[in-house]
């Protein structure tokens, strides 16, 4: 079968609208996590988010786009898009081919026009511009008319780990001959809806979220999108090529609907497929980018699954204390992280950790690190215990 690289990114985050601003901001340590003044929620001046602070406005200015409808989880979706494809230089002809694949990821989708449906339901006796935009699918529905897609193309909604499995779905439809090429990523915007949800989980911390801290008081919402051109092995030479896809696993241990069993058995179970799908060693692994989103449950299994599979982990660490959570984009963006440190051969620190968690022990990377990094393993946990490991190495 053949290898699969990266051959192009694109990517905008709380701490940066390009790879360029991302990459400056994890090696500073910036943190794009604040109080989002500017939001219809009562919560916005209560708790911390990741925002993006690129409104709407300018944003479709920048793309072109005026109709009312789009949602700002499909203006970062395009965004993003648009860099990757830039970035590979994928022809027209190649992107509105039969077989370019199109795999993106959301969990918040147009739930971020809540507000605006429910008005129209209320008010308006006619259909509602914003129905159109609140199936989960509308994002990529759309984006496949903006590209005129020919291809095969799909939305993943498996919660946090969403993104990952999109990049691991891409990889396998190459590797079986399904693609030629796919472009593969995921998009969340903020939502009151969402906000609104989590809260009622009670895992929103109040303060900038400290992830692998004993004194962790959960996480922080956030938004953003992320998206990489994987192409085979055949069809890269004379390309820039950023990193190969070299494994992944998906695993789903339905323990509980929100939490991770207390020994990480699915988080373990990804990282070890992982590694197998690799043919990889756990010492051979020399950076984890972490799921760690500063929750009790969430950081102390991934901790245990983390010891249980490398003994003495690696060193790791969580970009979510710079970016806030972003649902079902952060896989993408994470693999992004990842694959900046390999190009860069460096490793970037997790923010805000004072003490390690008493029953393991860890601690993560605090300041930013020039080591050699060959391959770098990214972890995204969702709800229900759908866990997904990615594996990038250097090409």
């Amino acid at each position: 079968m053949s290898r699969i690289f990266v051959t192009g990114v694109g990517i905008i985050s709380a701490i940066g609208n390009s790879l360029n601003e991302n990459h400056a901001s994890l090696l500073n340590g910036k943190c794009g996590i604040s109080y989002v003044n500017n939001f219809p929620s009562k919560y916005a001046s209560e708790l911390p988010f990741g925002a993006i602070q690129t409104g709407n406005d300018a944003l479709k200015d920048k793309l072109g786009i005026s109709n009312p409808s789009v949602t700002r989880t499909t203006l970062l979706a395009i965004h993003a898009a648009n860099d990757a494809v830039e970035d590979a230089a994928l022809t027209k002809d190649e992107l509105t081919s039969a077989d370019t694949a199109f795999i993106g990821a959301t969990t918040v989708g147009g739930m971020c026009l809540t507000d605006e449906l429910y008005r129209d339901a209320n008010e308006n006796y006619k259909e509602s511009p914003y129905l159109s935009s609140y199936d989960c699918a509308s994002v990529f529905l759309y984006l496949q008319e903006y590209y005129h897609l020919n291809g095969i193309i799909d939305t993943i909604n498996t919660a946090c780990s969403s993104s990952a499995n999109a990049i691991m779905y891409g990889a396998r439809l190459i590797k079986n001959g399904l693609a030629k090429r796919a472009i593969v990523g995921g998009a969340d915007s903020l939502s009151k809806f969402t906000i609104n949800g989590f809260n009622a989980l009670h895992i929103l911390s109040d303060e900038v979220c400290t992830p692998f801290d004993e004194g962790r008081k959960g996480l922080n919402l956030g938004e953003g999108a992320a998206f990489l051109v994987l192409e085979k092995e055949e069809d890269v030479a004379g390309k820039k090529i950023y990193a190969e896809v070299t494994g992944y696993h998906n695993t789903s241990d339905a323990f509980h609907p929100s939490s991770l069993s207390d020994n990480g058995e699915g988080p373990f179970l990804s990282m070890q497929g992982a590694l197998r799908s690799a043919q990889l060693q756990p010492n051979d692994i020399d950076f984890i980018n972490a799921h760690g989103t500063g929750t009790e449950n969430n950081d102390e299994a991934e901790s245990r699954a983390m010891i249980r599979i490398f003994n003495t982990p690696p060193p790791f660490a969580s970009t979510k204390s710079n970016t806030g959570h972003t649902l079902g984009a952060a896989g993408a963006i994470e693999s992004v992280y990842s694959i900046l440190s390999i190009v860069n051969q460096e490793i970037y620190p997790g923010l805000h950790f004072t003490k390690p968690i008493q029953a393991t022990g860890l601690e993560p990377v605090v300041v930013a690190k020039q080591i050699p990094v060959n391959h770098v393993m990214s972890n995204s946990f969702g709800f229900g215990g759908n866990c997904t490991s990615l594996i990038f190495s250097k090409a």
